[in-house]
């Protein structure tokens, strides 16, 4: 019986190359397991960049055939998208070794570690990356396990998205699409927004109450409406709007460029990054180091030096008059929001847009319409491809074509492009000397590979 990370010595993960499951498993090698784990996208004498990766950690890899798995495997973890039908699902069932989720995992190390949760249904990555940040700049030496990979970690060869440090604080993300934000119960909870995403808002009003009652010290976004509802003292939480009474203002935005400033509490803060929101993540990680001891001014040093994460307006650069940015932005707050932080970079920004999933995106249609279209300026464009299918028995009942539609009959500038591979050639005679290209998509494991066939292309 597992009860804590303790009884856990040789950890199988079947999906390990997926972006939750990997970050997992380098955290239990870097607390000294023997880990190892199965893909379905591994392949014999076929380069994998994450198997690679996961192998200089010391993480056994193999091909989802059953043959990682033995008389000495103690856990077998999966994600969600693991049937029950996999050949090593099975095995570990003949072999009556225990099998459990991924979040049932996280929350096992959660509770070995004085852990911060970052919840809210935008903003989780970019947060939990900045707090880690500054936690490590202070000294603390921080654990994180997130969602997307830091850049300050990519750029030493990892995948980035973890890291085992010799302190007590460990930074997680805490996920509401598929309910296991119910499971932690971390030293400190952060709630960013309440947002219509994968649930209605009564079911994410529910997950982030109990979220909050398993927190021994909680704090809010008191700008926003309805993370407001949750404040369990004012005193802790943090606002944009210096109208709201909380314990950490944000005053002063502005953005110049690629750079943003504003103040916390009277204190200056410039990053390299882009968007109003930004500055609210910024401001959610510095209220949550103060409770863990660091103040706003080393905070604040420590933000100067952020260098981003994966997908989160990364900035590939700039060609012919171009910026070409890549995003994760997938719902329709998020959408929008990256539309919002390209507006001061240049003139025109034309922003493309692959939905995931078509159950998904019928049921956020009219919010994409509505979010995108308030958004765009009327020299602005919005081209959408057809919806990313991963496979499955998803009912094909709606096209992007159908919020192209949409949009046009806002009159909003709006057109769509099937094939995205014929993305640039359609796009290329509104292109100007002075615009943003933002890509923006999520779960697609090619779009690192689009953005860059992008660039090449431009």
């Amino acid at each position: 019986m597992i009860q804590s990370i303790d009884d856990i010595k040789q950890p199988f993960f079947i999906g390990v190359a997926g972006v939750g499951m990997s970050a997992l498993a380098q955290y239990l090698k870097g607390i000294g397991k023997e880990v190892s784990g199965s893909d379905r996208f591994f392949a014999e004498g076929v380069y994998n960049e994450t198997q690679e990766k996961l192998e200089a950690e010391g993480i056994r890899c193999f091909v989802q055939d059953g043959s990682g798995i033995n008389s000495g495997t103690d856990l077998v973890v999966v994600s969600t998208a693991i049937e029950d039908t996999v050949v090593e699902v099975q095995k570990a069932k003949e072999l009556q070794v225990p099998i459990i989720r991924r979040s049932e995992l996280l929350a096992l190390i959660a509770a070995s570690k004085k852990t911060i949760a970052v919840g809210g249904t935008s903003g989780k990555s970019t947060t939990s990356a900045m707090l880690f940040d500054i936690l490590e700049y202070a000294g603390l030496q921080p654990s994180i396990i997130s969602g997307a990979g830091l850049m300050s970690i990519i750029r030493n060869g990892k995948i980035g998205n973890a890291k085992v440090g010799a302190g007590e604080w460990l930074v997680i993300e805490a996920d509401e699409s598929d309910g296991s934000i119910v499971q932690y119960k971390p030293e400190t909870g952060i709630l960013l927004n309440v947002d219509k995403d994968h649930q209605e808002i009564d079911e994410l009003m529910s997950m982030f109450t109990t979220f909050k009652n398993n927190s021994s010290w909680f704090i809010v976004n008191q700008s926003h409406p309805l993370s407001r509802q949750l404040s369990q003292d004012r005193s802790h939480d943090f606002s944009s709007d210096a109208n709201m009474d909380a314990g950490f203002t944000a005053t002063d935005f502005n953005q110049q460029g690629l750079e943003i400033s504003f103040h916390i509490n009277g204190v200056p803060f410039r990053l390299q990054v882009l968007g109003k929101h930004n500055m609210e993540n910024a401001l959610a990680a510095a209220a949550a180091a103060a409770h863990a001891g660091v103040d706003l001014a080393t905070a604040a040093a420590a933000l100067k030096k952020y260098e981003g994460i994966y997908r989160r307006h990364q900035v590939l650069g700039q060609k012919n008059g171009v910026w070409l940015i890549d995003d994760y932005g997938h719902n329709p707050v998020k959408c929008a929001a990256a539309i919002a932080a390209c507006q001061p970079v240049a003139a025109k920004v034309i922003a493309w847009f692959q939905p995931h999933g078509y159950k998904p995106t019928k049921f956020l249609r009219d919010d994409f319409v509505k979010e995108i279209g308030d958004v765009l300026r009327p020299q602005d464009e919005i081209w959408m491809s057809e919806i990313y299918y991963a496979g499955g028995t998803a009912v094909k009942d709606i096209s992007a074509g159908d919020l192209i539609q949409d949009l046009q009959a806002k009159g909003k500038n709006a057109f769509f492009v099937a094939d995205r591979n014929a993305l640039v050639n359609q796009v290329r005679p509104h292109l100007t000397q002075d615009c943003v290209l933002l890509l923006m998509a999520a779960r697609d494991p090619s779009l690192a590979d689009f953005a860059q066939q992008v660039w090449n292309e431009l």
